[in-house]
């Protein structure tokens, strides 16, 4: 079953008289608890794609579909009810509230989304427990390293039980090691839930990880195949497939 759906999509931004062409007529599929890497130089599009994917922006052109419901015109709050009913953010900056303990980041979203505090102390122990940091639960972003903060992030993606987690640059910020553990902690987390992981990043030792590669350049798809990791290749299909 689809997760998102592409058709056709374009995106121009406007500043004056300038147009940019960020995305020009890109048509994707993205299937139940697939594993993705977004890939490609700055200005790319991968970026623009992703926020199209997250209802965090509309197209200027063409349709979005998450789980089969057209997206491309809701309004702001049409789209930010999308985002917290099935959609889950894993930022470059991590995002955490400062003044919050890891346990409380976590358990924020569920919070909005008016759960009873019994079930949110066990889902909340739960994810915290996933991603290692059960031990961590009462510090403060300021008191964890880099990587327990974007572990803590994962956690409080995954927390509302989203079907489509979206990690813009989810390592620039971290060491080798700590990126190596993150990504370790969403490859099984992808495994273990059947969520769709989707990642956009500019590093191959993070792209390594995905089971599909989708490369793009100047607003087009032009590669978009399985990646093995044993093999280090991806296999291409047709453009914008």
């Amino acid at each position: 079953m689809e997760v998102t759906k592409i058709e056709n999509v374009t995106r121009v931004f406007k500043i004056g008289n300038i147009e940019t062409q960020a995305l020009r007529g890109v048509n994707l599929s993205i299937e139940n608890g697939e594993f993705i890497s977004l890939v490609g130089p700055s200005g790319s599009g991968k970026t623009t794609l992703l926020q199209l994917i997250g209802c965090l922006d509309q197209p200027t052109s063409g349709q979005v579909y998450i789980n089969g419901k057209d997206v491309s015109r809701l309004n702001r709050n049409q789209r930010a009810d999308i985002r917290r009913g099935t959609i889950g953010f894993i930022f470059q900056f991590f995002a955490l509230i400062p003044t919050l303990t890891a346990y409380e980041n976590v358990e924020m979203p569920l919070i909005l989304t008016g759960q009873g505090a019994a079930e949110r102390r066990a889902r909340v122990t739960e994810l915290l427990e996933a991603v290692g940091l059960s031990d961590r639960a009462h510090h403060r972003p300021d008191q964890l390293s880099g990587g327990e903060q974007q572990r803590v992030a994962i956690a409080r993606a995954l927390a509302s039980k989203p079907s489509l987690i979206l990690a813009d640059e989810p390592t620039a910020n971290l060491d080798t090691p700590n990126g190596k553990l993150v990504m370790e902690t969403m490859t099984r987390l992808n495994q273990e839930t059947g969520v769709t992981f989707i990642f956009a990043t500019h590093d191959p030792r993070v792209f390594s990880y995905a089971r599909r590669v989708i490369t793009l350049r100047d607003g087009l798809i032009i590669e978009n195949g399985s990646h093995h990791r044993s093999e280090g290749v991806a296999e291409k299909t047709n453009p914008g497939a």
